[in-house]
């Protein structure tokens, strides 16, 4: 009886320790900065300042390949001196986000090439770009570089080859995305050969393959991923969504994305069911979209409480270290406008709770 009991304790006890979450000691609070434009408006800057982030993983280019062109970088930007000037202590990774579709083209020479390519231009578009002449003194420092890649299992080899000369080339620690697939299936997928990952834990749907689910982050299908404790070789970040899209159906056909949310069209949409609208008159937003009466919306968003329940999901199953980069994508004038101060915050400091 006494050694049945004992086995109940013990195994109580280890239950409860494998349901413990994971506390983050020291979280570096991060955001991603995916918009074309440079600038950010004062209130922007005063609400990073306030909420202490230092660190801006800031997409500098995308790479895509064509026949004619080759490897080639497009959507070009770089942080311009005035946002810089204005924020306190924030240090900024040159981000890359490298279509997966392109080393199909590629092979080692080409990659290498490739590897070159995009060390040179970060270094270029470093450089202030208001600044005349050779002078160095007002370009900013980095530390790091991040490449953003969905690859595949097929891809693997050749995307991991491009990282590891990026790094010999660069003589900067390198950091990639990894999405919650390979993030499960290591074995599968592979791991990167990088200083550091950061789990993508958004965009687990397609985004017209189901359309009851809120592709940009839904519970159930964060779960499937995230559904035991487990720990990565490489030291793991974490990236969490505070964005949304709006999707445009005319006559049942998707007729592409729009950039505006529920608040955007309240008077002139009704509701039929969660996340969808219908348009109730015509409808021209920012002379760039013209929308139709009878046009379906579904508009995907992601308020606090969700996320707060991803945040208790990823503390739960993922092993995370004691200092942790938590970031969130994306950066937008916006953002400030759907959450608040507190809010925002809170996706932090939840990780030290």
């Amino acid at each position: 009886m006494k050694k049945y009991l004992l086995l109940v304790i013990i195994s109580s006890f280890l239950l409860g320790c494998s349901n413990k979450e994971n506390k983050v000691k020291n979280v570096e609070r991060a955001f991603y900065y995916w918009k074309s434009g440079s600038s950010l408006n004062q209130e922007t800057v005063d609400q990073l300042n306030k909420l202490q982030v230092k660190k801006i993983y800031y997409k500098f280019f995308e790479v895509d390949y064509s026949e004619t062109m080759g490897n080639f970088p497009y959507q070009k930007n770089s942080p311009d001196r005035y946002t810089l000037k204005n924020l306190d202590s924030v240090s900024i990774v040159p981000t890359i986000f490298i279509k997966n579709e392109i080393f199909q083209y590629n092979n080692e020479k080409s990659l290498d090439k490739l590897a070159d390519n995009i060390v040179f231009l970060i270094n270029k578009y470093r450089k202030n770009r208001f600044q005349y002449g050779n002078d160095d003194a007002n370009n900013f420092d980095y530390s790091e570089i991040q490449i953003d890649c969905d690859w595949a299992k097929s891809t693997k080899d050749k995307y991991f080859y491009l990282l590891k000369k990026i790094k010999q080339l660069s003589k900067k620690e390198i950091s990639c995305t990894l999405r919650l697939y390979p993030y499960k299936y290591p074995d599968i997928m592979g791991v990167p050969p990088v200083d550091k990952v950061t789990l993508m834990c958004y965009n687990l749907i397609k985004p017209q393959s189901q359309k009851d689910k809120n592709s940009i982050l839904d519970i159930n299908e964060l779960k499937s991923y995230l559904d035991k404790k487990r720990s990565y070789p490489v030291h793991l970040d974490v990236a969490l969504p505070v964005f949304y899209w709006t999707l445009w159906y005319h006559n049942n056909h998707f007729a592409g994305l729009v950039n505006f949310n529920s608040a955007d069209i309240s008077g002139i949409a009704k509701q039929t069911k969660p996340m969808w609208y219908e348009m109730t008159e015509d409808y021209t937003f920012e002379y760039e979209y013209y929308l139709k009466k009878g046009d379906q919306l579904k508009i995907e968003e992601v308020d606090s409480k969700t996320i707060q329940e991803a945040i208790s999901i990823i503390k739960k199953n993922v092993e995370l270290d004691d200092t942790a980069t938590i970031s969130l994508f994306h950066l937008d004038d916006s953002t400030f406008k759907k959450y608040n101060h507190e809010e925002v915050s809170s996706f932090y400091s939840s990780f030290s709770k």
